[in-house]
């Protein structure tokens, strides 16, 4: 019996589940890979690439909508995360990475409500700081709230870091330690992104990637 295979998507992002992420796929191989993904109604992996190398763990996705079609197979395409997955080994039969892999969740140990309303005290803080627009609102009841809010951060090892860790309480811990740090770091980036020179042509736009 052929063991069951998860294609990958090596991207420089970390996918957290049941969380959004748009994607625009151009490349043919992932033109091909999200195209069975969506007829068969199938998940993939997202893994984050750090410094040209996959990282061992990654979140399984799964296409909810296409919001755009392009004429040359290209597509924009809206992906929710699912579940957390380690890399036991990787298979390169396809034209696109596909890697044996196995599943894991939290441990039982929940976190207590003190800790929990630090938490979303801490993002509520840093989000009215910052300025920054929510992608969207977090479901206050979900119990792995600290992926949700997360959203404010743009730390890769951070969220790689998020993802790697089995206990929700463990996650409420890092983001309350952390949220202090985020703010301080937007500011310095804003800060250095008002003195940069823009020549009256250039301006700062956010990267996507595929």
């Amino acid at each position: 019996m052929r063991e069951e295979l998860l294609p990958l998507f090596p991207l420089a992002v970390v996918l957290l589940p049941r969380t959004p992420l748009p994607l625009h796929i151009f490349e043919e191989r992932y033109k091909v890979m999200i195209g069975e993904a969506i007829r068969n109604g199938t998940e993939f992996g997202i893994i984050y690439v750090k410094d040209g190398e996959m990282v061992s763990t990654g979140c399984t996705a799964v296409v909810e909508e296409v919001m755009k079609q392009y004429p040359d197979g290209k597509m924009d395409i809206m992906t929710r995360g699912m579940r957390r997955f380690q890399v036991e080994s990787v298979n390169e039969e396809k034209e696109y990475l596909q890697a044996k892999v196995q599943y894991f969740e939290d441990t039982p140990d929940l976190p207590d409500e003190t800790l929990r309303n630090e938490a979303v005290e801490r993002f509520r803080t840093a989000r009215h700081m910052t300025g920054q627009a929510l992608a969207y609102e977090p479901n206050w009841s979900e119990p792995q709230l600290s992926f949700q809010l997360a959203q404010l951060f743009d730390d890769l090892d951070i969220l790689q870091k998020l993802l790697d860790t089995r206990s929700e309480a463990a996650r409420l811990k890092e983001l309350v330690d952390y949220f202090p740090v985020h703010v301080l770091r937007w500011r310095h980036i804003e800060e250095m992104r008002k003195k940069a020179p823009t020549n009256g042509k250039s301006k700062f736009i956010p990267t996507t990637f595929s």
